[in-house]
């Protein structure tokens, strides 16, 4: 979740439609229709639990007529009234929205897209990221810089890749493929004889409609010419219709909106009186619990468990004799905040059998600060469990294991032997799902579990869990071991039946204690030279904001793309661009690269700007607030985050730090080594192009690789016919840019974009390169037909990864999911690779002398701290190990280097 509050915005209206036609009908107990206020409800509190600390808001339309209906009174004319089942259920709708206590929003002459989009606007200007909950078509328009979508009932993100496989073109385009292709559903006209696709053909080749329209006489298919000639004005008062207002006037200012923690007794009370039986039981603990923190001498157990909070050691002793005869035991670790880096070990859980559990508190305070009565002393009770946690005659289990290593760590324990019961359900169904503690009990166990926001609360009112008063703190962890013991009991026996084993027990299971010893160790920053490029970007920012003054001729706002647009078409008469859904002209990094390269010195500038203001943000000022007390930045790895198996890095995310540009590089020279030591980095070289040779059997790029001759430029050279001496460095840059979009699935309008050539030739190189390795076709059938006989692809060493959309009726989401096919098995073999590659490198420096430390993983890249003197033996173990992690038909290579810093390192 983002750091900061982000603004939620459902779309009430679409969803209550969706819902009605989607779900079984419903009547309450008073015989009056309920089952599209059910749908409802039951997304409410998904996102109201999902989105802790998020300002949601709902969003109604007011009526059927809009001002739309004054510029076209055909606008939605076609449309019947609702089905009376329905009719009743729009003011209870509105009424749940209010049980749960959020703003609902709706004005009349505008739609609620357009409430939306105003919103939308006015957040972003702020910097507060925005989310649109909504499936609609016509927001997607707004998909972009700061503003997500979420499809509530699919559930799951729509992004700017959903809208280009669905419709052909991104966001910024949208507007103008509806104006084309019209819309039966709202009766916008569009132009006879174009559709979807046809429209964003003809954008691809003319950009915007006004351009499309402007050259509709060079249009070579004679009745598509007629068409557009004939209907031009149609085609933009269809525009007009489908364009989103962002302008409309609020009811309630975006600064007004007030949303509070949601009041769970009023929810139940809501679902209870509609007969909403299943929403109301798992609504029901939480209401309890919102009760208990009023009465905190109450405890929220529920009646068919039994969980206990151990006050002393002799019984802790009598539960550990037992777990020693069971010879399994479940335990949670209790810290103070979510982000474990930065917490501290409050208490411990543990669990014997399903149902029965108990709770070690040790770090519970009061009110005041002062620890809470009645807990056991953390480091007495922790050498008691020590034999237990360490006796390989007893297996632990838990979910997320990571933590507990990470946090059992910092006071000299680990765990072993152990089971994660998260990444057994990831080597089980890979992304097919979420893997959280709560997901997977709803899923396996059909229990709604606790939810940590119910217990912590959430924005402002969220407390550390070191502040949950103990028998609440029982409550919620106790469960959680519960629940892993038996999640474990599920999932475990399904691991050898659905032959998992491989990567769960030699990749992923293996990786927790490394990763957690790295995430212990962390990263030196030197701070004051953050703050030294904070303050070297700022005044260059400021010299910049002079120099584009005096080339604009006056000040104006730099960050501001209505009055950069303003200085750049109007005052300065450059070529007009696109225009963004409110008529101003786009200002975005591709439009002003296009300008910049055409000679105009006020783009570069403004560019120049831009990414100084991004690096200070992004990077220097938030990378000193991620530095802790020890002068170090600890970031924490996602083990099941991806579709591919690739780790991602959060708290702060480290695998984003540019290299690309001198400014960005001197980011990398604050992470530097301790005294006496370097950093050393060993990046794989072209590994999943190595990957693609390997499991497509490319005999050139095999000899390429085995010789260690530029592929890139081998591939140019087997293309274009041309010697490998002496070429044209465009050449090799077209190839490889091919080699790698081959594996992500570009097509040719996206090779032409990053290439900036014509689409026919674009297309001509991707042909020429098929004809020159038919092997990498053959894969590419291969794939996607294995995908479409399983729902899934596996890398090289039998990681599932998920594809599954590739049977849908949907061209696009079908195209989509056969790209995804195509890319897994390489992106998610070289990312087992890699794992291997730091699970033997782990142990090969544990078995040595050397006294190196792994630190990060970042993309093909280790980084590891070393001691000066052992730089070359090092370096000589490491890379025997990453060049032995797999047994390809390709050799891996690795590069090395060393330095006091990242970047001198690299």
């Amino acid at each position: 979740m983002s750091k900061t509050k982000r603004l939620v915005l459902i779309d009430g209206s679409g969803y209550v439609f969706r819902a009605f036609f989607a779900l079984p009908p419903l009547t309450d107990p008073k015989g009056v229709p309920v089952g599209a206020v059910f749908g409802f409800c039951n997304m409410l509190f998904r996102l109201v639990q999902d989105m802790a600390g998020d300002q949601l808001v709902v969003v109604f339309d007011k009526g059927r007529a809009s001002f739309r209906n004054q510029i076209y009174d055909g606008y939605k004319a076609n449309r019947l009234e609702p089905p009376p089942e329905l009719a009743p259920q729009f003011p209870l709708v509105r009424e749940a929205a209010r049980a749960f206590g959020l703003p609902v929003i709706e004005a009349e002459d505008y739609e609620a897209d357009d409430l939306i989009a105003t919103y939308a606007r006015q957040a972003c200007e702020q910097g507060q990221e925005v989310i649109v909950v909504s499936s609609d078509k016509d927001l997607m328009q707004l998909i972009g810089r700061g503003v997500q979508m979420y499809d509530p009932m699919k559930q799951k993100a729509i992004d700017r890749d959903e809208v280009i496989s669905r419709f052909g073109v991104g966001p910024e385009q949208l507007r103008d493929v509806l104006a084309l292709a019209g819309d039966t559903s709202d009766n916008v006209p569009g132009v006879p004889g174009i559709g979807v696709k046809t429209a964003a053909q003809l954008l691809q080749e003319f950009h915007s409609l006004e351009e499309l329209l402007a050259n509709a006489g060079t249009i070579r298919q004679p009745k598509r010419r007629e068409n557009l000639l004939a209907h031009a004005e149609q085609a933009r008062l269809s525009r007009t219709l489908v364009t989103l207002c962002d302008s409309a006037p609020l009811p309630v200012p975006l600064g007004e909106l007030q949303v509070g923690p949601t009041d769970y007794a009023q929810v139940l009370a809501f679902a209870r009186g509609h007969g909403f039986r299943s929403l109301a039981q798992r609504v029901e603990p939480l209401a309890s619990v919102q009760t208990v923190a009023a009465e905190p001498g109450e405890a929220t157990v529920p009646t068919e468990v039994r969980y206990e909070t151990l006050h002393d050691l002799a019984t802790l002793d009598r539960w550990l004799e037992r777990a020693a005869a069971e010879g399994i035991l479940a335990l949670v670790c209790a810290c103070t905040a979510q982000i474990v880096a930065r917490a501290d070990l409050v208490g411990i859980a543990l669990a014997l059998e399903a149902g029965e559990a108990c709770y070690l508190p040790f770090g519970h305070r009061d009110e005041f600060g002062t620890l809470s009565a009645g807990q056991l002393e953390r480091e007495e009770a922790l050498e008691r469990l020590r034999p237990l946690f360490e006796d390989p005659a007893v297996l632990k289990v838990g979910h997320e294991v990571k933590s507990a290593q990470s946090l059992l760590g910092r006071h000299g324990l680990e765990i072993r032997p152990y089971d994660d019961v998260m990444l057994l359900s990831y080597a089980i169904d890979g992304a097919g799902h979420g893997h959280g503690l709560g997901e997977l009990a709803k899923m396996h166990l059909d229990r709604d579990a606790l939810a940590y926001d119910a217990v912590c609360g959430s924005g402002k009112k969220r407390i550390g869990f070191h502040q949950v008063p103990i028998e609440r703190a029982t409550a919620y962890a106790a469960e959680c071991a519960d629940l892993a013991l038996r999640l474990h009991g599920v999932l475990k026996p399904r691991l050898a039946a659905e032959r998992r084993t491989r990567v769960y027990e030699t990749l992923d299971r293996p990786l927790v204690a490394v990763l957690a010893d790295m995430e212990r160790h962390g990263i030196r920053v030197d701070r004051q030279m953050l703050r030294g490029l904070s303050a070297d970007f700022g005044r260059r920012m400021a010299e910049l904001e002079e120099q584009a003054y005096k080339l604009a001729g006056r000040p104006f706002n730099l960050g501001s793309p209505k009055q950069l647009g303003e200085v750049l078409f109007k005052e300065q008469g450059l070529a007009a661009s696109r225009k963004t859904r409110t008529g101003e002209h786009t200002t975005g990094a591709q439009v002003l690269e296009a300008l910049a390269a055409e000679g105009h010195p006020l783009p570069r500038t403004i560019l120049d700007w831009r990414q100084l203001q991004k690096l200070t943000g992004t990077y220097t000022d938030a990378l000193i607030q991620e530095i802790a007390a020890d002068g170090r930045v600890h970031t924490s790895y996602a083990m099941a985050a991806t579709s591919t198996g690739r780790l991602s890095s959060n708290d702060p995310n480290l695998q984003n730090i540019p290299i690309r540009t001198e400014e960005g590089r001197k980011i990398r020279h604050a992470f530097i080594a301790e005294d006496g030591h370097l950093l050393l980095s060993a990046d794989y070289s072209q590994i999943e192009l190595r990957v693609l040779a390997h499991m497509a059997g490319i005999d050139a790029l095999k000899q390429a690789f085995a010789k260690d001759t530029d592929v890139h430029a081998v591939t140019a050279s087997q293309m274009f016919g041309v010697a490998i001496e002496g070429m044209d460095p465009l050449l090799r840059r077209n190839a490889k840019m091919i080699n790698y979009g081959i594996i992500y699935g570009i097509g040719a309008f996206g090779l032409a974009q990053r290439l900036g050539i014509e689409f026919e030739v674009a297309k001509r190189y991707i042909e020429a390169y098929f004809e020159q390795y038919p092997g990498i076709r053959d894969y590419m059938e291969r794939a996607k037909a294995e995908a479409r006989a399983n729902g899934y692809v596996e890398t090289l060493f039998g990681r599932l990864c998920v594809t599954p959309e590739i049977r849908s009726s949907n061209p696009a989401r079908r195209g989509y999911a056969e790209r995804a096919a195509i890319n897994a098995p390489i992106q998610g073999s070289a990312a087992d690779i890699m794992k291997r590659a730091m699970i033997r490198a782990d142990r090969a420096l544990a078995r040595s002398n050397l006294g190196a430390r792994m630190l990060l993983q970042v993309h093909d890249e280790l980084v590891f701290e070393v001691p000066a003197a052992e730089i070359e033996p090092t370096a000589e173990l490491i890379r025997k190990v990453m060049t032995r992690a797999a047994d390809l038909d390709v050799p891996l290579v690795v590069d090395i280097g060393s330095g006091p810093n990242w970047d001198a390192a690299h």
